[in-house]
C-alpha cells in the first residue's frame, strides 16, 4: 500500500512538471522563432513480486506473481526544432531562416563577449547604428571584403538582404549573416531570451527571407488538449493518494482497536 502511495505521488510530481512545460509553450505561442518543449518521462523500473506459498513435492517453492511499477520520473526536457510558419511583415529589419540554421549574436557578459544562436530574426538598429536583437545583443556577420567576423553596422542607411544572407547598405554589399547549423540539436541548450548555447557549430549556407518572421512552432489546439490530459492524469493520481490515505487511516484507527 505504501508503494502505491509513492507511485501515485511520483505521478503527481511528473504531471505537475509537464504542466509547467505546457504552460510555458502556450505563453510563447506568439514568440517569434520559439521552439516548443516536451517533457520526457521514464519509470523507476519494475519490482518483481514473488512468494513461497506454492507447494510442490511437499515443500514450498518460489512462486512468481508478476511485477509492480514503482512510479514515474522526469527524464529530461526535449526541444522540438520543427520550423514554424514564415509570415510577411514588410519591415526591413525582420529576417527569417527557411529550413535549418541559426543566426549568431554576441552578448556582453561581464568582461567577455559570449556567442549565442537564435531563430528569432526580429532585429532592429540601435542608436549606434548596430543591428541588434530584442535583448540588445549584436547580430554577427562577416565583412564581404575582409571576411572578418563582427557586428553589422547599418548606420542610418537602408538595409537590404538577398536569399543567401548577403546584406547591402544603401545598395552597396557590405556583410553576410553569420549563419550556423549543428549536426545534433540535442547539444543545444536554451538560455532564455529565445537564445541557445551550443558546441561545435558549423558555417551553414541558409535561405534568408527579409521582411519576414518565423512564427512559433507551438500548435495551440493540440497543446491545449495536452494540458487537459495532463490535468486529468494529475487528478487521477491525486484521487489515488486520497484513497490510500483514507485506507491507512481506517487501518490505524479501526483495525488497530480490534
Amino acid at each position: 500500500m505504501i508503494r502505491g502511495l509513492y507511485s501515485a505521488v511520483s505521478g503527481m510530481i511528473t504531471q505537475e512538471a509537464k504542466q509547467d512545460v505546457i504552460t510555458n509553450n502556450l505563453a510563447n505561442s506568439n514568440t517569434v522563432g520559439f521552439k516548443q518543449d516536451d517533457l520526457s518521462v521514464a519509470d523507476f523500473g519494475d519490482m518483481l513480486l514473488q512468494n513461497y506459498d506454492k507447494i510442490e513435492g511437499g515443500r514450498n517453492v518460489r512462486n512468481i506473481l508478476g511485477s509492480i511499477s514503482l512510479g514515474s520520473k522526469i527524464n529530461g526536457v526535449n526541444t522540438e526544432f520543427s520550423e514554424g510558419a514564415i509570415k510577411q511583415t514588410d519591415v526591413d529589419t525582420d529576417f527569417a531562416i527557411e529550413g535549418r540554421g541559426f543566426f549568431t549574436v554576441s552578448r556582453q557578459e561581464g568582461n567577455a563577449n559570449n556567442t549565442y544562436y537564435t531563430r528569432d530574426g526580429h532585429f532592429h538598429v540601435n542608436i549606434n547604428g548596430t543591428l541588434v536583437d530584442d535583448s540588445g545583443d549584436a547580430v554577427l556577420g562577416r565583412n564581404i571584403q575582409t571576411g572578418a567576423l563582427g557586428e553589422i553596422n547599418v548606420g542610418n542607411g537602408k538595409i537590404s538582404c538577398d536569399e543567401q544572407g548577403n546584406i547591402s547598405i544603401n545598395g552597396t554589399p557590405r556583410y553576410k549573416f553569420d549563419t550556423v547549423d549543428f549536426g545534433n540539436y540535442n547539444n543545444l541548450t536554451k538560455i532564455g531570451d529565445n537564445l541557445y548555447s551550443g558546441n561545435n557549430p558549423v558555417q551553414a549556407n541558409v535561405t534568408v527571407r527579409q521582411k519576414c518572421l518565423e512564427s512559433s512552432n507551438v500548435n495551440v489546439m493540440s497543446t491545449m488538449a495536452d494540458m487537459i490530459t495532463t490535468m486529468r492524469s494529475f487528478e487521477t493520481n491525486q484521487k489515488a493518494v486520497q484513497s490510500i490515505d483514507e485506507t491507512l487511516e481506517k487501518l490505524i484507527n479501526e483495525v488497530g482497536k480490534i
